[in-house]
């Protein structure tokens, strides 16, 4: 066979279900997928192949996950640092949203969180914001894989003046991009349980049923959402979503920090998923989310990075040593959130939490050819006892080298294929000197 490329000269660590490792490895790619991963005998030629990619002995691994963004908040990094969460969103961010924020600034935004993705290592991500058409069509000339939800709350946002509009409007979005494109997948996104009503959180929750979208929202983020949601209802945010029937496996919960063993037990029996963002909940003071006891319930836990408002990047190289060393200092016990259990969420856990784990996510034969490689000739990467602890202590996002996603290369030598870099940070500079000169 013929096939479009081969990579070689690598560790292939896998993340299918053995989690296998294999060293000189070579992985065939026909029409965006993976048609052949195997290791290399020292006489063995490689297969005939339009392009070969000698990945000169690093690690090549599946594409990173994110699983919870907001993409064009790329324009508010560092605008409101060391503040109370209800502090920077109700008087700083929710604000400059309503100035900033327009189809023209969400693009960039969007493209320069694309760019920053690419180059870090992240192949698929799942955002939730407004004006969500712009950022889809941003993402899809990335050539990035993606989930993406149309924002709901129940106030004026932007693109949508009246709230009484915002589920016409969800729906609207998503029916436009449904099947539309291989890489971009629609998505209903409601803000949280205390800025969307009962009647809102049922509506978009049954529109995006009908459309079997993944349905996003904040959850359990504070201790005051608890409060405030338990004054009102009587019941834990987790309890109360659950009563109105919002719970189920479509639906993504990012946060999760302040929920209980009750909430969990009722996560798990709905097989909702989780979105952990462990360095946005530390920058914002919001606590540590009970993520191994998730794990040992059987919820599926993918990672995120929140906004670039809130943590203030997107690489999550960086995500996964902050995740396993979190939780360790917590519990105080060194064997928690070991490394492989951080790569698989940030990998197949991820891939699975927002609906692409048939697609993406492992290695394996028959999935996208969403892959990254490593460079691991490197000071801080030698010597190399174990490719799996190194991903997650030593690694970084400026170490990835290759980026493709469906099999088509967007980073090559750590330079963007399908973006033009300069333009995106030129504008990028333009609209934050828009932003500073009236703050």
């Amino acid at each position: 066979m013929n096939f479009d490329s081969v990579i070689h000269n690598c560790t292939i660590i896998t993340v299918n279900p053995e989690f296998d490792i294999i060293e000189h490895g070579i992985i065939c790619i026909k029409d965006g997928r993976l048609e052949q991963i195997s290791t290399k005998t020292h006489d063995q030629e490689l297969p005939d192949s339009k392009k070969v990619i000698d990945a000169k002995g690093g690690i090549v691994m599946p594409g990173l996950i994110n699983t919870h963004t907001h993409l064009p908040m790329t324009l508010f990094r560092g605008l409101a640092d060391d503040l109370p969460l209800n502090t920077w969103l109700n008087e700083y961010i929710f604000p400059a949203e309503k100035k900033y924020i327009n189809p023209e600034s969400v693009r960039y935004g969007t493209l320069l969180a694309c760019a920053e993705m690419l180059l870090s290592g992240t192949t698929t991500c799942c955002d939730g914001y407004f004006l969500e058409e712009k950022v889809a069509e941003a993402v899809s000339d990335s050539g990035m894989r993606a989930v993406l939800g149309q924002g709901v709350v129940d106030f004026p946002a932007p693109g949508v003046a009246d709230p009484s509009e915002n589920i016409k409007a969800a729906i609207e979005y998503a029916e436009k991009w449904l099947g539309v494109s291989p890489t971009i997948t629609p998505s209903i996104f409601c803000h949280s349980p205390y800025t969307c009503s009962t009647r809102t959180l049922k509506d978009a929750k049954a529109a995006a049923y009908s459309k079997n979208l993944v349905f996003q929202i904040h959850v359990a983020e504070t201790k005051q959402e608890l409060n405030q949601i338990q004054s009102e209802y009587r019941m834990t945010p987790v309890e109360y979503l659950d009563s109105i029937g919002i719970l189920d496996a479509n639906t993504l919960l990012a946060h999760c920090v302040w929920i209980d063993d009750h909430d969990i037990e009722i996560i798990a029996k709905r097989n909702a998923k989780i979105s952990h963002n462990p360095e946005s909940n530390m920058k914002l003071a919001a606590g540590v989310a009970p993520v191994p006891r998730c794990l040992v319930s059987g919820i599926t836990v993918g990672l995120g990075t929140d906004g670039c408002a809130s943590n203030n990047n997107l690489d999550l190289f960086q995500e996964m040593d902050t995740t396993a060393k979190l939780h360790k200092v917590i519990s105080h016990d060194p064997t928690v959130m070991d490394a492989k259990s951080v790569i698989i969420m940030a990998t197949i856990g991820g891939a699975k939490a927002i609906g692409l784990g048939n697609e993406t996510g492992s290695i394996e034969v028959g999935k996208q050819a969403d892959l990254i490689i490593i460079d691991t000739d490197k000071p801080h990467l030698t010597p190399l006892y174990n490719p799996v602890s190194h991903i997650v202590y030593a690694a970084q996002g400026s170490d990835v080298r290759d980026v493709l996603v469906a099999g088509k290369i967007l980073v090559r030598n750590r330079k963007l294929l399908a973006l033009d870099l300069d333009d995106i940070l030129e504008e990028v500079t333009k609209i934050s000197k828009l932003i500073s000169s009236k703050i």
